[in-house]
């Protein structure tokens, strides 16, 4: 048989799966985090999978491809396969959510992990990588959602549609303030995806956090022990999930803790690719890969659902510049701010109030309600601008009436803001300061 004619033979079989011919490569390198596959090059698409002949756990997905072969990052923690393997293409990873799947606990890979017996499937397929909906077709961003939670009611307010970013070190009660929203009433699902969470901070993320909840919430999951396949894959899948329930109609609630550890499993598939690395150690497709996550979320076409997004931003030792963290706030419509130094005075959630910012709050706020958070920011500039003074005995009473009202009203403020994960939620988080502030 000619070249040219063993061309067009590989053309016709590119992709098909006919049962007729069974198309395969072999393994001919192996590292400790990556494997490659030789023989298959001119069938090969990024991102196609790749599966070891008789060995589930070989599976994997392609990261690189040149003229001898493909780099392969396996799903599986530890690559158990031997040099000659058998390697053969297999279908990309598509997920057929059902309605059935909230209360249900999967791992990234759309597969139930919860025990309770395999899922159902829908009539429609997911994609995995979907491309956001198209920016002149999608609905505005108007609609108010009350959280319950006063700090955010009030100072930064969330709209359904909404991409907000809670930005924290470790230890700053994120992860708490996460599940604050997660209870927030004026959503018909809520999707969740943990994204290299401790494993024991799963089941009481479920049982605790989630709380009744949990009936309504599909939730994803890829602990820290897991590939970094699988805890890149993981918040691909859950805005999956999201984006079937929005097509429904719904309003979804999608939390993805955290997007950090999503940059980092990025970064590790990159260098394994090859990428040089450009920022801090991460290669660039990390920062393109961010925004194709990010822009999946929120509304959808016209009269349609909405996906509102929450992420959480784990900032390396408080690095609120790093260029993850830079990167995120720029795509976002707002962030929350929290702030180890409050939580050390005890004040949860610890949100740094002048910090933080939603860009979507004008539609939210009467224009009495925005120029009273405007002289409450004022307030508490001007009290924690001179804290030290006050501390060394350099306030007198009297001498500046503008620090007199902040000295008076500011601690009532930080007590009204003050709100644990158990506490009765606020209807009307402007109501609350005022009782709150005319108090004597």
């Amino acid at each position: 048989m000619s070249l040219l004619q063993l061309q067009n033979l590989a053309q016709a079989l590119e992709h098909q799966d006919s049962g007729l011919v069974d198309v395969t490569g072999h393994v001919t390198e192996i590292s400790a985090t990556s494997f490659r596959v030789d023989g298959l090059t001119p069938f090969l698409r990024l991102g196609d999978r790749i599966e070891i002949v008789g060995n589930d756990a070989g599976m994997g997905e392609i990261v690189r491809i040149d003229g001898d072969g493909a780099v392969v990052k396996p799903f599986a923690s530890r690559i158990e396969i031997g040099l000659g393997a058998r390697a053969r293409v297999a279908h990309r990873v598509t997920l057929q959510p059902d309605a059935s799947w909230r209360g249900r606990i999967i791992d990234a890979l759309g597969l139930p992990i919860d025990g309770r017996g395999p899922l159902a499937q829908g009539a429609t397929p997911m994609p995995i990588d979907a491309e956001p909906p198209n920016a002149m077709q999608r609905a505005r961003v108007t609609e108010k959602i009350a959280t319950g939670i006063r700090a955010i009611d009030v100072f930064t307010p969330l709209c359904a549609g909404q991409r907000l970013g809670i930005f924290a070190g470790s230890g700053v009660g994120k992860s708490t303030l996460l599940s604050m929203l997660a209870r927030a009433p004026g959503f018909d699902t809520v999707v969740v995806a943990l994204v290299g969470e401790r494993g024991r901070e799963l089941r009481e993320f479920i049982e605790e956090a989630l709380g009744a909840a949990r009936n309504t919430a599909v939730v994803v999951a890829a602990t820290s022990d897991e590939s970094a396949m699988r805890r890149r894959l993981a918040p691909r899948t859950a805005m999956a999930v999201a984006e079937y329930f929005r097509d429904q109609g719904q309003s979804v609630l999608l939390i993805i803790d955290s997007v950090t550890r999503y940059a980092h499993a990025a970064r590790d598939v990159a260098l394994a690719a090859g990428e040089p690395a450009v920022a801090r150690g991460y290669p660039p497709s990390v920062f393109s890969d961010l925004p194709k996550l990010l822009e999946r979320a929120g509304p959808g076409l016209e009269g349609g659902g909405s996906i509102t997004g929450v992420f959480s931003v784990l900032v390396d030792g408080d690095d609120h510049n790093d260029p993850v963290a830079d990167s995120i706030r720029g795509t976002l419509d707002g962030h929350v701010v929290l702030s180890r130094a409050i939580a050390e005075q005890g004040r949860y959630p610890a949100i740094d109030i002048l910090g933080s910012i939603s860009r979507l709050s004008h539609h939210v706020w009467s224009p009495e309600q925005r120029a009273l958070v405007m002289r409450l920011r004022t307030l508490v500039a001007r009290y924690e601008d001179t804290r030290d003074l006050r501390l060394m005995g350099g306030y007198q009473a009297g001498a500046d009436a503008e620090l007199d009202q902040a000295v008076l009203a500011v601690p009532k403020l930080y007590n009204a803001l003050n709100q644990l994960p158990h506490s009765p939620s606020s209807t009307d988080g402007f109501r609350d300061l005022a009782e709150a502030l005319r108090a004597q």
